[in-house]
């Protein structure tokens, strides 16, 4: 489907926004999130909207996002939709159309797939953002943006991802990108109806997953600063391991992304870019086999990190290994030796994600780089109410 022409007169250097309306959908005036605006992560369906995942491919029909529909009825205003990494099978804003910039730095990577949301909450033009996260695709552009992203529970009756084009069934999940914690809090509060109240650091067991040499030695800095308030307050801190989950990950999410764009594989020139269309026919080739080992591999890491929350309350990582890379960056220079930016970043992120954890990445006094807070399944309410306590506006 062909975007129809931007209608809006704002200027979009970004390249952040798919489509803009006229008009607003506007929400429901009483509700508890009147006032409050929002942009669509373009794999949301949206009556009368385009869909195009940000490729020039033909995408499956999703009918109504059950999650746009609630936020209308809850009183927020949808002002449009917003670019992403195509079909969101990536990390860094590339796309059909042209690509996303990073807000404040161009020629450099918002992060993806949520790129376009990440840059309209940063620049101010919505108060939240829906994206999606799959290996890390809201906690990766929040980080590199300097804007807060919670990934719930796997699940989460309040984030539905009905209606919502999938990339892979077992490891979506749909979520918020805001400027500051206060207004995910209140985004969850009226989606659950339940209230977040702070929650006290004091005794709080805090796991630090820190790699040795998968980050960069600001990063490092960065998040052992972020350790150093969380023991001000009373955490008592200690290291963790956890394995890199991409054996197990990349198989699951590139036999399910395949089997979502079937239909435009069996094209002659599907219209994906090449890396895209190259990743799509890898995991079209892929055997039962190799899938259901890759699943099995998935429950032995969830029984792992399982046992790990035995003896934390909460983990706390970095969301990203580097600040954000110029835009066509490959591989990356880290203190372990040179990664593919890829497998650099998604394995910092893919852990929570694959397993279904909810994960709150918050900024940190480095420019561009977040930490991950994650609690067990089911915590989403003590993770965002411990992110709460470290922010002033509540």
């Amino acid at each position: 489907m062909t975007v129809p022409p931007d209608t809006s007169p704002s200027p979009d250097p970004q390249r952040a926004w798919a489509y803009r309306p006229a008009s607003p959908l506007r929400g429901a005036p009483d509700g508890p999130l009147a006032g409050l605006t929002f942009s669509v992560k373009d794999l949301f369906g949206v009556p009368g909207w385009p869909l195009t995942a940000s490729t020039r491919a033909p995408v499956p029909e999703v009918g109504e996002s059950v999650l746009v529909r609630r936020l209308l009825d809850l009183g927020a205003s949808a002002v449009g939709k917003t670019h992403l990494h195509e079909v969101a099978l990536g990390i860094t804003g590339m796309n059909g159309y042209g690509g996303t910039e990073h807000p404040f730095l161009p020629g450099h990577a918002p992060g993806g797939s949520s790129s376009g949301a990440a840059v309209t909450v940063a620049l101010g033009q919505v108060d939240v953002a829906l994206g999606t996260d799959t290996g890390g695709s809201i906690r990766v552009p929040a980080a590199w943006c300097g804007v807060v992203g919670y990934k719930p529970t796997k699940g989460h009756p309040a984030w539905s991802t009905d209606g919502v084009l999938p990339l892979s069934p077992t490891c979506d999940h749909a979520g918020p990108l805001a400027r500051d914690v206060a207004t995910v809090v209140r985004v969850h509060e009226a989606l659950t109806g339940e209230s977040v109240p702070r929650q006290d650091w004091a005794g709080v067991r805090v796991g630090l997953w820190l790699p040795e040499g998968w980050v960069t030695d600001g990063v490092r800095a960065a998040v052992q600063t972020f350790a150093a308030t969380l023991e001000a307050r009373g955490a008592v801190l200690s290291t963790v391991r956890l394995p890199e989950m991409l054996d197990a990950y990349t198989p699951i999410v590139l036999s399910e992304a395949a089997q979502v764009h079937r239909e435009a594989l069996r094209r002659a020139e599907p219209g994906f870019l090449p890396f895209t269309l190259a990743s799509l026919r890898q995991g079209e080739a892929l055997g039962t086999e190799e899938v259901a080992a890759a699943q099995a591999r998935r429950e032995v890491y969830r029984a792992e990190v399982d046992a790990l929350f035995e003896s934390c309350d909460v983990l706390l990582a970095p969301a990203v290994p580097t600040p954000p890379p110029p835009l066509g960056t490959d591989e990356v220079d880290l203190p372990g030796g040179r990664v593919p930016l890829r497998r650099a970043v998604l394995r910092l992120t893919v852990p929570f994600s694959l397993l279904g954890l909810p994960s709150v990445a918050l900024p940190t006094g480095m420019p561009w780089v977040g930490v991950q807070l994650v609690g067990p399944r089911g915590e989403d309410a003590r993770v965002l109410g411990l992110a709460r306590s470290l922010t002033a506006e509540g």
